[in-house]
């Protein structure tokens, strides 16, 4: 069965259209099975009642979602993106 990542950012564009693409390359790469949404971070609590197993996101979340959530600044920055990739795919292979 598909995981499903939430991914946000200011604009629900431009950046969380990068990291979308890269955690779908990555989790391909690594046989896991996901689907991305893309939105801004004030459309994450609507997006969690359709179910989600991950959240990434490059702003700040100011509640607690209840399920796991990766800071995605690397997907702008380019600085530390295999870790952030890392720790995203630990939390789907589960």
């Amino acid at each position: 069965m598909a995981k499903t990542v939430i991914v946000s950012c200011g604009t629900g564009i431009a950046t969380s259209t990068v990291a979308a693409k890269a955690i779908e390359a990555a989790c391909k790469e690594a046989g896991i099975p996901v689907n991305t949404k893309q939105c801004k971070g004030q459309e994450i609590p609507e997006l969690l009642k359709q179910g989600a197993d991950l959240i990434v996101t490059t702003s700040t979340l100011r509640f607690d979602p209840g399920i796991p959530v990766v800071k995605g600044l690397a997907f702008l920055t380019g600085v530390g993106i295999d870790k952030v990739v890392e720790e995203i795919l630990g939390y789907l292979r589960d």
